[in-house]
Order: C-alpha cells, then sequence, then structure tokens
C-alpha cells in the first residue's frame, strides 16, 4: 500500500503531553511540486493566450512601435498628425506630470492604439485572404500569377511561428451555400440513381421546397452562421454523436493500426512505455501549443480546434443525450488488464515518468497475478452496449462509494490503456486472416476490454504490437492521424529499445507501484452489464471484415498518369459495388472543411452521372478501352470537382442536415427534407492523409509505414 502513504503528508497523535505531529517530507514534497507543475501550466496558457490573441503580430512588435514613435518624438518629427498632443490634452493627470512625463506618457499610449490597429489590419487581412478558395480549383502545378501573389501574402501574414491555436480567429466562418444551388446539385446528384419518374417527383418536391419552407428556414440558418462560430458543427456533434442512443462500439468508434511489417520489441511492457511515453509527449507540446498547425499547400492553415479534446475527455452516457467531459489535465492513465483495473500516475518528483518506469508500472500490472473481483472483468461491456442502460446503470450503481471514486478515475484519466492478454499483427504465412483479426480486435475487441466512452483507448497486445481505439463525437481521424504518426515515429526513432529490447534508462525504484481499482457491484449491476455484452457481442459477430496489404502500386503511379489517387479509388469502388450488386446506389465519401473555423466534415456524393457512365462502359465489352479512358478522366474530373466544393463550404448534405434541425426546432413538416434524410448511404467509404507529419523517410525506411485504420460498416440515416 505504498500509495495510501503516498497520500498522506502529516499524522499526528493526542499524548498526555500534547499533540505529537509527524511530517511527511516526500508527500509534502510531492505536493510542493504538483503545484509547482500545476502554475507553470497556468503562466503558460496565459502566456500562449497573449500570443495567440496578438497573431500574426507579436508582444515585442509593441516594443518596436512603442521605440519608434518616442524616437520619432525626440527627432522632433510628429507621426501621430497632431493625435498625440490631442491625447496629451486629454490627460487627467492635474499637473503631477511632468511636460516630458506627460509626452512620452500621450506617446505611450499612441503607439499601443497603434499597434493594436496594426495588429487588428493585419488579422482581417489574413482573413480575408484566406477566404478565398478558389485556388483549389486550379490545375495543379500551374497557378496563374494572381494566385501566385496570393500564395505570397498569405506567406506574410502567417507569421514564422504559429501556435497551434494561432490562426483560429482569423479563419473564416463556414458560408450558407445558396438554397437554389444546394438544390440543384442535389438533384444533379440523385438524377442516376432513379429513374424518369421517380426524377420528376423528386423535382417536384425540390421545387416545391425551395419555393414554400425553405426560404424561412434558410433565414433562421443565415442567422446562426452570424452568430455562432460554424454553423454546422455543434449541431452534428450534438445529433449525429451524443444524441445516438445505439452502441458507440462499431457504429461509431474507430480504429488505427501499427507498422505493417515491424514489431520494434516483442516484450509488451516495454512496448507500453515507450509509446505511452511518446503520447504523453505529444499531450505536452498540444498543452503548450507547440504542435504547429496543419497548413495545406505549406501555406493554408486548417483548423486546429479538434485537438483541444484529444486528451482528459470522456463521454458521459445520459438519457436522452450524452455529454462530453474534458478536463484541462490529468496525472493518471487507467489500465485493463485480465479483468483488472488499474491506476498508474504519470509523474513522480514532479517530472513525467521516464519510458523505463512505465515499463516497470506496465510489468508490475502483467506479473499481478490477483483475480477480478465480481462483476469487474466484463464491466466495459456497458460502454459497448445500447446508452440508455449504461446512463441508468450509471446513475443507480456508479453515483457514490468505491464504484463512483473507481469510475471517476476511469473518465478523469489521460486515456485507457488495454494490456491485451492476445498476439496481434500481420502475419506473411496467413496475411488476410491475420489482418482481420487484428482490426477486429482493434475495433471490437471482446466487447469488454475496452473503454469505448474514452476519447482514446490505447491497446499494447502480448507480443508488442499496438493500436488505437478512437471516440468518434469528439474528432475525425485526421486528428488521430497526427497523433498516431508522431507516436510511432517517436517510438522507434527517438526513444528505442536496448539489445534485449526494454525501454532505455534506469528506472526509480521508489515509484508507487499501480493502484488497483475496487468495486462494489451487486447482482443487478452485473446483470445490466451482461445484457450490454449481449448486445455488443451481436454486434461484433455480425461484422464482416476483409483486409489486406496491396503493394502492386501506389499513389505515385496513379499521380504520374496525371490522375487523383482519391478519385482512382472512388471509380475502382463504384465499379466493383456494381460487379458486385449490379445497380448503383447513394455513396458518402467523407471531406474536411477545416478550411474554416472549427470545420468538420462534408459528404462527397461519389456516385455522379459521370461515375455510372464511365462503370457502365467497363462493363460494356463493346465499348473501345480508349472511350473507357476518356470516361474514366472525365468521372475522375468530376469527382475532384465534388470534393472541392465540399472542402470550400458548398457541399449539400451538412447544408440539408442543418435546414432539417432547424424544421425540427420550428415545427415545421418537409415531405422533401423527410425523404432525403431518410435516404440511407449503402456504401460508405472514407480516407485518412497519411505522412502529416513526414517524421519518417519512407524511401529510407519504407517498412516503417503504418496499416493505417477504419470504421465499422454504418448504414447512415439521420431520421
Amino acid at each position: 500500500m505504498a500509495e495510501a502513504h503516498q497520500a498522506v503528508a502529516f499524522q499526528f497523535t493526542v499524548t498526555p503531553d500534547g499533540i505529537d505531529l509527524h511530517l511527511s517530507h516526500e508527500a509534502l514534497k510531492q505536493v510542493y511540486l504538483s503545484g509547482l507543475r500545476s502554475w507553470k501550466k497556468r503562466i503558460r496558457r496565459y502566456r500562449n493566450g497573449i500570443l495567440t490573441g496578438v497573431y500574426p503580430a507579436s508582444p515585442s512588435s509593441w516594443l518596436f512601435v512603442v521605440v519608434a514613435v518616442i524616437a520619432t518624438m525626440y527627432a522632433r518629427v510628429d507621426p501621430s498628425l497632431g493625435m498625440i498632443e490631442k491625447i496629451r490634452d486629454h490627460l487627467p493627470t492635474n499637473g503631477y506630470l511632468s511636460n516630458q512625463s506627460e509626452s512620452i506618457l500621450s506617446g505611450l499610449l499612441f503607439s499601443t492604439g497603434l499597434w493594436v490597429a496594426l495588429v487588428f489590419t493585419m488579422r482581417q487581412t489574413l482573413k480575408l485572404l484566406l477566404s478565398y478558395h478558389g485556388w483549389m480549383f486550379i490545375e495543379h502545378g500551374k497557378p496563374p500569377p494572381s494566385v501566385k501573389i496570393w500564395m505570397l501574402l498569405v506567406k506574410i501574414f502567417s507569421g514564422r511561428k504559429p501556435l497551434t491555436y494561432s490562426f483560429q480567429t482569423s479563419l473564416p466562418r463556414l458560408p450558407v451555400p445558396a438554397l437554389k444551388d444546394t438544390m440543384r446539385r442535389y438533384l444533379e446528384s440523385v438524377q442516376p440513381l432513379l429513374d424518369g419518374e421517380q426524377f420528376k417527383r423528386m423535382q417536384a418536391l425540390a421545387r416545391d421546397f425551395e419555393l414554400n419552407v425553405g426560404p424561412r428556414l434558410q433565414w433562421y440558418l443565415k442567422l446562426k452562421s452570424w452568430w455562432a462560430t460554424n454553423y454546422v458543427s455543434d449541431w452534428w456533434e450534438e445529433y449525429v454523436y451524443l444524441r445516438g442512443r445505439g452502441p458507440i462500439m462499431v457504429n461509431s468508434n474507430y480504429y488505427a493500426m501499427d507498422y505493417l511489417y515491424i514489431i520494434p520489441t516483442w516484450k509488451q511492457a516495454a512496448r507500453a512505455g515507450n509509446t505511452i511515453h511518446a503520447m504523453l509527449l505529444y499531450r505536452r507540446k498540444l498543452d503548450r501549443e507547440e504542435i504547429r498547425p496543419l497548413m495545406g499547400q505549406s501555406a493554408i492553415p486548417m483548423c486546429s480546434y479538434q485537438y483541444e479534446r484529444m486528451f482528459n475527455s470522456n463521454r458521459i452516457p445520459g438519457i436522452e443525450t450524452d455529454t462530453l467531459q474534458h478536463l484541462k489535465d490529468s496525472k493518471h492513465i487507467a489500465v485493463f488488464h485480465k479483468g483488472r483495473y488499474f491506476k498508474v500516475w504519470l509523474y513522480h518528483s514532479g517530472r513525467l515518468l521516464k519510458p523505463c518506469e512505465i515499463q516497470l508500472q506496465m510489468q508490475n500490472i502483467l506479473d499481478d497475478t490477483s483475480l477480478p473481483q465480481p462483476g469487474e472483468e466484463k464491466l466495459a461491456a456497458l460502454t459497448a452496449g445500447d446508452r440508455v442502460p449504461w446512463a441508468k446503470a450509471r446513475n443507480s450503481f456508479f453515483s457514490q462509494g468505491r464504484n463512483k471514486m473507481s469510475l471517476e478515475i476511469i473518465e478523469k484519466a489521460a486515456f485507457f490503456v488495454t494490456l491485451d492478454d492476445t498476439e496481434q499483427g500481420f502475419r506473411k504465412e496467413d496475411p488476410v486472416v491475420s489482418l482481420d483479426d487484428y482490426a477486429k480486435s482493434l475495433l471490437h475487441g471482446k466487447c469488454y476490454d475496452r473503454w469505448y466512452d474514452k476519447s482514446l483507448s490505447f491497446i499494447v497486445f502480448k507480443n508488442g504490437k499496438i493500436g488505437l481505439n478512437a471516440e468518434h463525437s469528439w474528432a475525425d481521424a485526421p486528428i488521430i492521424g497526427h497523433l498516431w504518426e508522431s507516436t510511432l515515429a517517436t517510438d522507434q526513432f527517438q526513444l528505442g529499445y536496448t539489445e534485449e529490447g526494454n525501454c532505455k534508462g534506469e528506472p526509480n525504484s521508489r515509484i508507487p507501484p499501480p493502484q488497483r481499482l475496487q468495486w462494489d457491484i451487486n447482482e443487478p449491476c452485473q446483470e445490466v452489464i451482461m445484457k450490454s455484452l449481449s448486445v455488443a457481442q451481436q454486434l461484433a459477430d455480425d461484422v464482416d471484415f476483409h483486409s489486406f496489404p496491396f503493394d502492386n502500386f501506389g499513389k505515385g503511379l496513379i499521380k504520374r498518369c496525371r490522375i487523383s489517387p482519391d478519385a482512382f479509388v472512388q471509380m475502382a469502388l463504384q465499379l466493383a459495388h456494381y460487379r458486385d450488386k449490379g445497380t448503383f446506389c447513394l455513396t458518402y465519401e467523407a471531406s474536411m472543411t477545416r478550411l474554416f473555423r472549427e470545420g468538420r466534415t462534408e459528404t462527397v456524393r461519389s456516385c455522379s452521372s459521370q461515375a455510372t457512365k464511365f462503370v457502365l462502359a467497363m462493363m460494356d465489352p463493346t465499348q473501345m478501352c480508349e472511350q473507357k479512358l476518356k470516361l474514366f478522366k472525365l468521372a475522375a474530373e468530376k469527382h475532384q470537382s465534388l470534393y472541392r466544393h465540399a472542402m470550400t463550404g458548398t457541399g449539400i448534405d451538412r447544408h440539408l442536415f442543418c435546414l432539417y434541425v432547424v424544421s425540427k426546432y420550428l415545427g415545421v413538416e418537409s415531405p422533401f427534407l423527410k425523404e432525403v434524410l431518410s435516404e440511407p448511404w449503402k456504401l460508405s467509404t472514407s480516407q485518412t492523409p497519411h505522412q502529416l507529419l513526414e517524421l519518417v523517410d519512407l524511401n529510407k525506411f519504407p517498412e516503417y509505414v503504418s496499416s493505417g485504420g477504419g470504421f465499422g460498416p454504418v448504414s447512415i440515416v439521420w431520421l
């Protein structure tokens, strides 16, 4: 019980001679160091707030302006055109200051006002520049002089050393598309999926909506866009994610995989030590806002809002809707192994634990032979099943006593860690089955060995392979991709391992061991757990997974053919689906809208008229190859156009979704919106950008490539 001794700073006993006080110097030291660390973080956040608030200028530029103005005043030159003198005349000094002091104070006030005006002008200029998105529609590699000048101005006004959130207030707001344009694009997207009569009917519904109900809903939506930072994101988070009452396992959460061919060490505790430490280093950079914003074309900043809730976050179940709980800091992680839960402190003596010390903590857990307490082993199944039973159970069985304390430790952890007792990963002798098992393990596992409500559930397998399961409501996959690439690269190329496969360095043996969480889970609660587990297992058993490595060619070859790799894959999917089903279907592809403040995603409707013409030509043996190639290029160009429109705020589906939400608030029934929002997406696709950080040279180390990640099968219906 070393952790109990660490928790007590002093003890006292009452004796006939008075009170005998015993202070624990070690505990007091830890209290002092913890408080010191907390104050350092507060000061750093305050400093970063100032730097972000004046970016792209800097506080030092204020001093430069002040010195320049004062210097010109001493040179008998008035840079203010008389304003300094007017400020001096209105100073309420009442004769307490000398003439020289009044002049300096007036110059100081004028230069400060001038500096604030310059900062505001620079920020507004940058915002105006970033509101231009015509560069996306220009052929790659052939920008006209006007775009080159625009790009140069963006680089000049973007500054040199931005912090993570420096560009947030300079990013434009997501615009509300014109109702007429959305109706036109919607009809164009469904035309290849409907026969003549069906399309005429849909045209009539769209026309009626555009003339009658639509304008009223559009007015409210524009009003929201003027008031809110982003007119989509808060409703999208609430209604698509947090209000869903079904299981988030498989249906919402997604996963990321380890290197495909490499296992840096076969020691489970060592791999956990390095990668957990790497994730904590990333969290420290994020806290200090040292992570550079993602830049498109190496110059166009993307929104960083989604990074804010990456760590120390948890989804709290509710009866009608869930909520997201986010803490500014967390000093521990929660670890699961063979049905037991542990709390592991991340700091000692005011510093972050070294990888070798985390390895020692993980090894202590692996060596622990204690058995799970009643109901403990399958407890996490509550987070894998339906949300309402979990919300009721949380209120009934986890609102007091040891259950409440232990649950809070999990929910307030920096992230959740599972030391898995299975071996996973790619095996050359059985590549398909091994990857299928690996992916399914990360997606749902045993349905009770991941805490699906945590923003991040980190999995370390018995053979040293790792993976990640992420809750979806707080952010999209590219955000996790950024973290994951950093973790993998830091693990292998910065931290490394000894020849024996252990983490480098010598651990401090005085660090308190992991703390076993205690539970009082009665039989009624165990019954709820088993019902949730049954629901989750049925869902997991219903998932058919098939993944395989493809190395015949990659995006490099596709680009050399002057075709977008994304468009290439989407056309291949359309062709494969038609060959399999003999029909076309509504196809969902996610694109990001992070060119706008707090932007998340938009839908690209990949099944276009051009795509269907290409597919039908491929199915026609009488068509010449030249004609097929021509139709393929037209389909790829159309897909690229759709993708660019989605990224620049002129997509279809988020606009229709928000119009539908407004109609529900107003109590207005719209046959058009009801039908549109009930259409199932039978083919749902997505992609995650690769090599966001360029920390690994894949030309030099081709084997250090991640297996990527994925989502469960979905059929999105918003009604």
